[in-house]
């Protein structure tokens, strides 16, 4: 445990590791339980709200940068930053929207289907919930370079806020073709100097962690802890969003585990701060040709008070190597073989009393057209989600008078090809992508028609509509 005015972070992991380290210190390797490290608090010397409602108070003094931000409003609920360190760009600034066209397609009950709808944060997903509380720590620490592995989301989002602030100079990893160009394209436009390594992410993350430690460059990934800090605050805002009350199920999807390790983190805080009487069960969708969560929770891996079965896990990854076995996915931003926060979820996991499920490519796009045609352009992977609640409703996981919150990870923009695709029926151009695909039947297709240019055709057109 260490105090809320001098945090440091620890290996916290290892039940019997209580190694902490000072928080100017530039996330040290640790030994033991996935070599992460944890932020832990001593609450008893925070300010911390007798309610959640308190919080509402914010709400009038928004012209504040701190009380704008969707993070930084409950900045006593990640407490490590002074004020005038943090790095805010109006992060935040996101939807929950009971959704009943979703609702239906997933088997749900009128009313009991939500979507956190993160794709109006500046760089267009969810990471910027992470990115802003990393890039924090990053000015406190002095740091002059900051990098990151990507499939997309990660770079797009820290290049944003090196470019914004211009505290500190960007360098992404990404691998060779293992990238959609809608967030490539931030990367490139937003400054960030962008080195595409012939692999894939795992091996991107890999160098970019080397690099790192070899070179006291500041890694934002989500192996930074202060990244699952500020991705605690989605939680916060779907509490808000529901007048502070807990839902039945949190569905997230499932490729570095960096959310469902956050969500899991700030339910346990809040049911320790007596500020919630209960946890929502937490269900992580993984993508069928990106399963290893699903796999090993399958086996039976567990959390264990803290001690996985390790033999498993490196079996499993032994097995993977041996194989040549990658992830593949048309859902690029969960297209990731080695999470590196998979203990952390496991962690999450036992809090949450939760599950993990996979859902095939064709699950997943035929979600995103459903969740598209009623109001929410999301990327694929979001769309895991909805098709994740869709199957946990046809097995009788869920109930359909349940209420469930799927988050939406990413804007539609940011893999505008994916759309383009299924609403064309391209199934040739989906097998290019992914092996796994398996998409040959577009039943949600919404493809333009074409007609000549000539009046009595059109009006001919429209009133057969």
């Amino acid at each position: 445990m260490v105090s809320a005015t001098d945090i440091a972070f620890q290996s916290a992991l290892d039940p019997d590791d209580a190694s902490t380290f000072d928080l100017g210190s530039v996330l040290p390797e640790v030994k033991g339980l996935g070599g992460l490290l944890d932020i832990e608090y001593d609450w008893d010397r925070v300010e911390v709200p007798s309610s959640l409602k308190e919080f509402e108070k914010r709400w009038s003094t928004r012209r504040h940068p701190l009380d704008f931000s969707g993070v930084w409003r409950f900045r006593e609920l990640l407490p490590f930053a002074p004020p005038e360190q943090i790095v805010t760009i109006g992060e935040g600034q996101t939807i929950l929207q009971q959704n009943d066209y979703s609702g239906r397609y997933a088997g749900m009950d009128s009313g009991q289907l939500y979507l956190q709808y993160e794709g109006m944060n500046p760089s267009g997903s969810f990471k910027d919930n992470g990115m802003t509380a990393a890039s924090t720590h990053a000015r406190m620490v002095g740091a002059k370079f900051a990098a990151c592995a990507s499939t997309g989301n990660t770079s797009a989002s820290l290049a944003i806020y090196a470019s914004v602030s211009r505290l500190f100079k960007t360098i992404v990893f990404v691998g060779s073709g293992k990238i959609a160009l809608g967030k490539l394209a931030q990367a490139l436009d937003y400054d960030a100097k962008t080195i595409q390594i012939l692999g894939d992410f795992d091996d991107a993350l890999k160098q970019v962690r080397a690099v790192c430690q070899e070179g006291s460059i500041y890694l934002c990934n989500s192996v930074n802890p202060f990244r699952l800090e500020g991705q605690k605050a989605i939680m916060y805002r779907v509490l808000e969003g529901l007048g502070w009350e807990v839902p039945d199920w949190i569905v997230v999807p499932g490729g570095n585990l960096g959310n469902s390790s956050a969500f899991g983190k700030a339910f346990m805080e809040l049911k320790q701060l007596g500020l919630i009487d209960r946890v929502p069960r937490l269900a992580v969708i993984n993508a069928e040709g990106s399963n290893t969560l699903n796999r090993l929770w399958q086996q039976g891996l567990r959390w264990n008070d803290g001690r996985p079965d390790e033999n498993l896990i490196g079996q499993f990854y032994g097995e993977m190597d041996a194989e040549d076995r990658r992830a593949y996915t048309l859902a690029t931003a969960i297209q990731i073989g080695r999470p590196v926060n998979l203990y952390k979820c496991l962690r999450a996991l036992e809090v949450c009393d939760g599950l993990v499920t996979e859902v095939t490519d064709q699950e997943i796009l035929d979600a995103k057209a459903i969740i598209g045609a009623g109001g929410f352009g999301c990327e694929p992977a979001s769309a895991a989600s909805v098709a994740g609640v869709k199957r946990l409703r046809r097995e009788g996981t869920i109930a359909p008078s349940d209420r469930v919150v799927c988050i939406l990870t990413g804007h539609e923009l940011k893999d505008p090809d994916a759309t383009v695709a299924y609403h064309s029926s391209d199934a040739e151009k989906f097998a290019t992508q992914s092996k796994f695909s398996n998409v040959t039947e577009f039943p949600h297709a919404n493809a333009p028609t074409q007609v000549e240019n000539d009046f009595g055709k059109i009006m001919q057109l429209i009133d057969a509509l």
